[in-house]
């Protein structure tokens, strides 16, 4: 790869448009490992684009009527429920062309053609700079150590006339790859146009650490007002940024207006060049940021997400990040920056994320209990069940599957206070997850005594969810009942699916286990009207 040449300017950080849910990263790099090691071209570009139309993990806007017909009522960033047909595949592809329909207006990428090959890079370009794959027009998609991990996260398959997620046994994967990745990351790297010379993780944890180390501001981090000066900053001095938080804070406590952070950002750090939306100042660059963020599982919300602090459980990695990259080497070419981003650092990668023990993350869902009321619970459930998004300052930055199982366990202690709760979701040290359960263990643990009830929760739906979900659930259950003697199953899903309701009988007809299926308005409808989580039967 050649050094790029062009004229950088100072710029806010915002990683990627295209991909606005990070958490989708991992199914992208799962599509595009399929053609690991196979030379680059448009014909490829081709095939790849039409592998992420067939599962809806992209959906162009121009359409044939069969392609409306199965994409309808699907929400933008979640995969189909019906794989397309290759044919499909061809019409959406060509219809979406700019060298066939003039009417579509295509962009133009360095180093590739007009359309969908630089669509294709605009899509993948964030995994090339993070060190997880490289690629090039005429040279083989080289996937790294860190990247393979990374897509190996997930697992999509067709099965039938159905698209499947199945739950990966090792989601730390995803965590460890972006917590190197982001640990890593510059500014000023040779694949974009900036001038900003920092790494934005480091930077954070930095000033977090300092503002803790304050007595007089409560240990509880960088506020979400605060955060655009890290988003905007142009350099790596951790000291004067956080001399400027100071400064702020005494000026305008913890809640200035929007407009003195845009005046600070624009005019004072940025020195008023160009004009930035201010809705993108205060609110879509500090989500973007944080989102990622949250990926390397180093950060937390502290106030009900009015703070951003570390993730105090990972306190020794976000020691060694600062000691270790906080002085870093300036790479002047691409291919420089992509072998120092993609070599795994060993003491990063351990492959297993420091998590809350399971005692702990129980009492913190006891202290949930208080901060999200009965109704906020059951708005939120209803939000999963229609697919919508949350609009939580904290919910919002949780992936759904994950949010479904947090949701889920909060509901049953809030209803059900004496009941023993244990969630087996990876979660930080507020007990918010981090990740879903493993695939090889159940999701949510509960104990009324003298009985045992095993929590399982998806977001799959139709067909999927009767082919993934219910013979992990039985292994699940046996299992559990090491734990608990009068073991039962209840699974919730956003629906229940005929084919799912007819497995779950069998299981009961050959093997005695007992698993009590609810949509999750059932089920909020359970908890607010029976006085045990146990069903006698």
């Amino acid at each position: 790869m050649a050094k790029r040449q062009s004229r950088a300017t100072y710029k806010p950080l915002l990683l990627t448009t295209t991909i606005r849910n990070p958490e989708r990263f991992k199914d992208f790099m799962f599509v595009l490992y399929k053609y690991n090691g196979q030379i680059l071209s448009n014909e490829l570009i081709e095939e790849i684009e039409k592998d992420l139309f067939t599962i809806g993990l992209y959906k162009p806007i121009k359409r044939p009527q069969s392609v409306k017909d199965k994409w309808r009522g699907v929400p933008k960033n979640e995969l189909a429920l019906i794989p397309l047909t290759r044919k499909e595949a061809k019409q959406v592809y060509d219809m979406n062309d700019p060298r066939q329909n003039p009417a579509i207006k295509g962009h133009k990428e360095a180093g590739f053609d007009k359309g969908w090959p630089s669509r294709f890079q605009t899509q993948y370009m964030l995994m090339r700079t993070l060190g997880f794959v490289k690629y090039s027009i005429g040279e083989p998609i080289v996937f790294s150590e860190v990247g393979i991990y990374l897509a190996s996260s997930t697992k999509i398959s067709i099965i039938g006339d159905s698209i499947s997620r199945e739950p990966s046994d090792t989601p730390q994967y995803e965590q460890m790859a972006f917590m190197q990745a982001f640990a890593k990351y510059q500014r000023g790297n040779p694949f974009i146009r900036e001038l900003n010379d920092n790494i934005p993780l480091i930077l954070l944890l930095q000033v977090i650490k300092k503002l803790n180390a304050n007595p007089n501001y409560g240990n509880c981090g960088i506020s979400y007002k605060e955060l655009p000066l890290v988003i905007f900053w142009k350099n790596n001095d951790a000291e004067e940024l956080y001399q400027r938080i100071v400064k702020l804070r005494k000026e305008h406590g913890y809640n200035p207006s929007n407009e003195v952070i845009e005046e600070i950002c624009t005019q004072e750090i940025l020195g008023g060049f160009k004009r930035f939306d201010l809705d993108s100042i205060v609110h879509e660059y500090p989500d973007d940021f944080l989102r990622k963020m949250r990926l390397t599982g180093l950060v937390s919300f502290r106030g009900a997400g009015r703070f951003i602090d570390i993730n105090h459980v990972e306190d020794a990695k976000v020691d060694y990040i600062i000691d270790t990259y906080s002085s870093y080497k300036k790479y002047e070419t691409e291919e420089e920056f992509f072998q120092y981003m993609s070599t795994i650092d060993d003491n990063l990668f351990s492959k297993q994320a420091v998590n809350l023990s399971k005692n702990d993350a129980a009492k913190k869902l006891s202290q949930w209990v208080h901060v999200y009321s009965w109704k906020q619970i059951k708005t939120e459930l209803k939000h999963l069940s229609s697919k919508s998004s949350s609009k939580d300052d904290v919910l919002k930055f949780i992936s759904a599957p994950a949010r479904l199982e947090f949701l889920t366990a909060l509901a049953i202690k809030s209803r059900f206070p004496n009941i023993l709760v244990v969630p087996n979701y990876s979660c930080d040290d507020e007990g918010l997850p981090t990740s879903t359960a493993g695939g090889n263990k159940g999701d949510i643990e509960c104990f009324e005594k003298p009985n045992g009830i095993l929590v399982e929760v998806t977001m799959a739906e139709g067909r999927t969810q009767t082919m993934m979900e219910v013979w992990p659930i039985e292994r699940h259950l046996k299992d559990f009942q090491e734990k608990a003697s009068n073991a039962q199953c209840v699974f919730v899903a956003p629906s229940i699916f005929s084919d799912t309701n007819r497995q779950i009988e069998f299981v009961l007809q050959t093997s005695q286990l007992l698993i009590r299926p609810y949509a999750i308005n059932n089920f909020i409808e359970y908890l607010e009207n029976k006085e045990h989580l146990y069903c006698q039967v």
